[in-house]
């Protein structure tokens, strides 16, 4: 990457983007980088598959139905809430929707 930051896309005040259109993997880099994130493959993972259960269901997941997606695409072990946890830390259906470029779930605080 160079040495120019890239130009965010609009976000609202919770640092999310206002429309899911505007994501690309240069501003999921750049939204990992400021929630202190260093993404792996097993991140992009998660992400790509709750941009498909978005684009799917017109909803970002609240943990409980991000656990039963990933589960249905990635099995059981990837799925777990622990597994998460250590990837996308203190909430991750939100961080992780945050990072997707989707609007916060609706039972995330």
């Amino acid at each position: 990457m160079s040495g120019s930051a890239i130009k965010q896309p609009p976000r609202n005040a919770e640092g999310f983007l206002n429309s899911a259109e505007d994501w690309s993997d240069r501003v999921c880099e750049a939204l990992a980088q400021e929630e202190g994130i260093a993404l792996t493959d097993a991140h992009w993972e998660v992400v790509y598959l709750l941009r498909d259960y978005y684009f799917e269901y017109d909803s970002s997941p609240a943990m409980r139905a991000l656990v039963k997606y990933l589960k249905l695409h990635l099995g059981p072990e990837k799925s777990r809430s622990i597994h998460l946890l250590k990837l996308f830390p203190e909430s991750p259906a939100r961080v992780a929707s945050k990072l997707a470029g989707l609007p916060k779930p609706a039972n995330c605080l």
